[in-house]
């Protein structure tokens, strides 16, 4: 049974937010991108934080049913890309977080305010 977009969303953030993620942003892309319906931006402080969110987003997900299609950089934990088809996630590592600054390339898309 695939997982509706809005509610991959909210587990995604629910997930980051039970690891103390960072400065957590949500972007609707519907219209913007045809790649993914949201992007779940977040950070973390230490490569061990980075994980954590990846993991627990990973974990919590699947107990959903989602299908996790993909998860890069997680070895480095700078910047950890995870595809859940709709949903994009970004963690990142604080440093890279300030120097990549995605949210201002996608700044066509509505911040979503209330998962």
């Amino acid at each position: 049974m695939a997982v509706a977009p809005n509610e991959l969303l909210r587990i995604a953030v629910a997930a980051a937010e039970d690891k103390k993620a960072m400065n957590l942003v949500t972007l609707d892309l519907k219209g913007v991108s045809l790649i993914a319906d949201y992007f779940v931006i977040c950070h973390g402080n230490s490569d061990t934080q980075v994980k954590a969110i990846v993991t627990e987003i990973r974990k919590q997900a699947q107990e959903a049913g989602a299908t996790i299609r993909g998860i890069e950089g997680l070895n480095s934990a700078r910047w950890v890309l995870m595809d859940l088809g709709d949903v994009v996630v970004h963690v990142f590592h604080r440093d890279e977080r300030e120097y990549y600054n995605i949210e201002r390339l996608w700044s066509d898309a509505k911040v979503v305010e209330n998962v």
